[in-house]
């Protein structure tokens, strides 16, 4: 999906020139010119995310609209958005179903909370998706969804996380590590957030900022809150903040996560660093799965 269009134009351009120029001393010149508009055209093509989520415990029909806006705002991305209705731990996504799923988009931010989806091949081939090249970006409570009993989406992630303590505010901590995602962030505090638990980090990670949070007992825990992980070549990035619409919705969030996202395509400059400005891309909803109710044996009328 990357550059294609202008790749294809340059390729019919340049065979035009060659094929039609009757003056064999100006093709280098066209070609040149046909090299550059094409050149500038890839340049500007916005790149293409898909935003998933929907599930348990959060406000996604706010928080989709915020982040969608906020990202399409500080750079030049055009974000599609699919939300499931469904509010339980069990989001249905038909489109996982399909190994293709993630075909046309030049990045994924999984934003859904799915603890209880553990279905084969259909997590499989979420993670798939990602094995084979495209990159993600995982925010919150996408941590701690498919938990299909081993670690297939944690090694997807580089991080596992099982649980998190009460709703106070998070010290966050840009200054552990000087990497390109955080350069120019400064610390702050964040409203009521949760801090997630690190049960383990993958050797594929980079824990990139940590957060601490005052406990019950007057004591500060601190876990990492963001991550990178190189997940068979293919560029991941994670946050674990990000409950609460107010913490979505603050521009020193937002920031964080663009420079996240365009890291994980390998496009964090300022070419790409610019608002989006074209039309918003699509946004559908998923309706919540049908369950069918099996009748106990005891309640199966004998004949």
């Amino acid at each position: 999906m990357k550059g294609g269009l202008p790749s294809r134009i340059n390729s019919l351009a340049l065979l035009l020139v060659f094929q039609t120029n009757p003056y064999p001393i100006m093709r280098p010149i066209i070609a040149f010119l046909v090299l550059s508009v094409t050149r500038s055209l890839a340049a500007e093509a916005p790149l293409r995310a898909l935003l998933v989520c929907g599930g348990c415990c959060h406000d996604y029909e706010k928080q989709s609209v915020i982040l969608r806006d906020g990202i399409q705002a500080r750079a030049n991305i055009q974000v599609d958005v699919i939300r499931s209705l469904d509010n339980s731990t069990k989001p249905y996504f038909p489109m996982y179903e399909n190994k293709e799923w993630a075909k046309g988009y030049d990045v994924i931010i999984h934003d859904e909370c799915a603890a209880e989806i553990k279905e084969m091949p259909y997590v499989q081939n979420i993670v798939d998706a990602h094995k084979n090249g495209v990159p993600a970006v995982n925010l919150h409570c996408a941590m701690h969804c498919y938990r299909t009993g081993t670690d297939l989406w944690f090694e997807f992630i580089g991080l596992q996380s099982s649980a998190h303590g009460w709703k106070k505010p998070i010290d966050i901590d840009f200054s552990t590590s000087e990497h390109s995602i955080i350069k120019g962030l400064s610390n702050w505090t964040s409203v009521d957030e949760e801090l997630y638990n690190n049960l383990k980090i993958f050797e594929t990670a980079k824990p990139i900022v940590l957060g601490s949070q005052v406990q019950g007992n007057g004591n500060k825990d601190t876990n990492v809150v963001a991550w990178t992980n190189d997940y068979h070549g293919t560029r991941i990035f994670s946050t674990t903040l990000g409950h609460q619409n107010e913490t979505v919705a603050d521009g020193r969030y937002l920031d964080f996560v663009v420079r996240g996202l365009l890291w994980s395509c390998d496009k964090l400059d300022p070419a790409h660093l610019k608002p989006y400005a074209g039309p918003n891309g699509k946004f559908d909803t998923v309706p919540a799965r049908e369950v069918v109710a099996t009748p106990a044996a005891d309640a199966v009328k004998k004949p």
